[in-house]
């Protein structure tokens, strides 16, 4: 075992010539120190928090090949090209691969010639990758998303059940396990079941400053969606999650019609249709991917400026997942969700008829209260995020409700007149929509309403000092609430809720959000290349659009995504330094040895302004 101080002298060496960074971040170095020691880790850190590094550079600095567990085949190959830029001799088994492929990686395994060896799950379930694994030199063992080991989480995959294996046969092999969202409770769900209970756990912090988060009052979403892009992302990358496949194709047809480069990607996609539409997504700038949830897991494009939700998440931890795909780099990015009346159905219909015992209904319904609760509330939308996750912080003044502070009012005789309502058509053995309830509230003799003769009911007319937008806000913040329930018929009927009496009798008082039409914008038109640019004079703006454009020559020559290259933070500092000479180029933060040596001439021709693509 290494003493700490030569554990910690090679690694850092290893971070400078391979990477090209100078020192660690936040807790890197004292997790790569617990494991290239030989101890146990369970990583929490957020998205573009640096997790890869926590196991990369110790599979480099202890003898023998990490091993590394991903649930992310079809980002194996990326993931294998990106290493390979850095010079790190890294390879995959999975299902997708012809059988010369996976016999050229094994024979390179076994010859303790691979750093990183990246394997599905389901592959550690084959008794000849066991035995391959002990006929070679495992460094360590790397758990990534280890989330999906949670029975109760929205990633949960079955084959991570039996990784409690690696311990048993591998009992002096480190393992570290790592996700970028997690409770406490999912936390230690992963330690109890991946056996990892001796491991030192890290739980770096959840705040990502870079994004600002904001939730709109949803009206025609998909206009509302381009209207974003046309004002503020204008020519930037981004993604937009929808929650069917059929929304997925007409919202991504929709922006293609109005100019925007979209693609669409779901379960029900042809898979090299899907493969096809990733991998533009990667490679070429300024692509729009409309997706489900299926899409994003280990997506490492540094340049997502914008994620954008057109129906509410199920949770907080998707929520936070999802939008953290958005400002790697530590840019200026935008988490933007539209939300309205019909999510809070819809989700509370979906929860009453699923499948699954009580136990299993109710966690469900807390996973969406906590998600409705960031929606509605009146204060810091940053500091209601990370409470979910245990730490406490202060208000951010970046998000809507700090720009935009929303009033609350005093919504107890609305709740009590709303609510009459229900109880006297369910008194006829009735129950409506809310569109019909409102129409009574505010008096309107609509033929519907003569029809059934509801204009006799007591209540009809009461509710004429609200607008039918604000008792639409009304009714969806007492489902929030749960102070009204949602029949499970399927017609989105509204009855009462067991703590609806609590309201009616005015043992309860309910304060609401005032509905606002408030729009926050903070950047302008600035698009993608406008934010990695900012600050830079003329000049260096020049430069830094000269070297983008031989970036973009050299990845497509070889066949990678623009950022293998490098980062547009790299060019950044280069065309601020402008160095002269490969000496000094070595010295900017991101260029490593082995990019150096491959990109470090064509770079320095091309600062100099007589550079191809090379």
């Amino acid at each position: 075992m290494l003493e700490p101080e030569a554990a910690l002298a090679a690694a850092a060496e290893v971070l400078r010539s391979v990477w090209g960074y100078d020192a660690f971040r936040g807790e890197q170095a004292e997790i790569i120190d617990t494991v290239v020691r030989g101890g146990d880790a369970l990583v929490l850190m957020p998205t573009g928090g640096g997790k890869s590094l926590c196991y990369q550079v110790p599979a480099l600095v202890r003898e023998g090949t990490g091993v590394v567990v991903s649930p992310l085949i079809a980002l194996m190959q990326d993931q294998v090209d990106a290493l390979s830029a850095l010079g790190v001799r890294a390879g995959f088994l999975n299902s997708t691969q012809q059988s010369f492929e996976r016999r050229k990686v094994e024979d390179a395994y076994l010859a303790g010639e691979l750093d990183l060896l990246y394997l599905a799950p389901e592959r550690l379930r084959v008794r000849e990758t066991i035995e391959l694994l002990d006929r070679g030199t495992v460094a360590l063992f790397a758990i990534d998303e280890a989330h999906c080991v949670s029975q109760w989480g929205h990633d949960f995959r079955p084959d991570y059940l039996q990784l409690s294996m690696l311990h048993e046969r591998w009992p002096e092999v480190p393992r570290i396990a790592l996700t970028a969202t997690a409770t406490e409770q999912t936390h230690a769900e992963i330690a109890q079941r991946l056996q990892l209970g001796d491991a030192k756990h890290f739980v770096a912090s959840f705040d990502r400053p870079n994004i600002q988060y904001r939730i709109a009052p949803k009206d025609k979403p998909r206009d509302q969606l381009l209207n974003l892009l046309r004002t503020e992302h204008e020519g930037d990358a981004g993604i937009v999650y929808c929650l069917s496949r059929n929304s997925v194709e007409q919202t991504a047809q929709f922006l293609v019609d109005h100019g925007v480069p979209a693609l669409p990607y779901h379960a029900g996609l042809d898979r090299q249709v899907r493969a096809r539409n990733q991998s533009r997504f990667l490679r070429e700038d300024g692509i729009v991917m409309v997706a489900t949830i299926a899409f994003g897991m280990g997506i490492d494009k540094p340049d997502v400026r914008f994620v954008a939700h057109l129906d509410l998440p199920k949770s907080v931890e998707g929520y936070y997942q999802e939008t953290g795909r958005a400002g790697r780099d530590g840019l200026p990015s935008t988490a933007w969700l539209a939300y309205g009346l019909a999510d809070v159905v819809q989700q509370r219909r979906m929860i009453d008829t699923s499948e699954g015992d009580a136990a299993h209904k109710r966690r469900l319904t807390a996973h969406l209260d906590a998600m409705l609760a960031l929606c509605e509330t009146v204060s810091c939308r940053r500091v209601q995020l990370l409470n979910y996750f245990g730490q406490p912080s202060q208000p951010c003044g970046n998000c809507d409700t700090c720009l935009t502070p929303p009033e609350s009012w005093d919504g107890t005789v609305a709740a009590q007149k709303l609510l009459s309502t229900v109880v006297r058509l369910e008194q006829r053995g009735q129950r409506y929509g809310v569109g019909h309830l409102v129409d009574i509230l505010r008096g309107k003799v609509t033929p519907r309403v003569t029809q059934l003769g509801h204009q006799d009911l007591s209540t009809f007319g009461v509710g004429q000092d609200l607008s039918d937008g604000e008792w639409r806000g009304v009714v969806r913040q007492l489902l929030a609430m749960e102070l009204l329930g949602v029949d499970t018929d399927g017609y989105g009927t509204l009855r009462l809720a067991p703590d609806s009496a609590d309201v009616l009798r005015g043992a309860r008082e309910v304060r609401l959000r005032r509905e606002t039409e408030k729009v926050v914008r903070t950047r302008g038109t600035r698009g993608a290349r406008a934010t990695a640019a900012a600050d830079l004079s003329d000049d260096a703006l020049e430069l830094f659009e000269v070297l983008r454009a031989w970036r973009a020559g050299v990845a497509k020559e070889q066949g990678v995504p623009a950022y293998v290259v490098f980062h547009d933070a790299t060019l950044r500092e280069v065309v601020t330094q402008k160095p002269t000479s490969l000496e000094a180029l070595g010295g900017i933060s991101g260029i490593g040895a082995a990019k150096l040596e491959r990109h470090g001439p064509g770079l320095l021709a091309a600062l100099a302004g007589v550079g191809e693509p090379a």
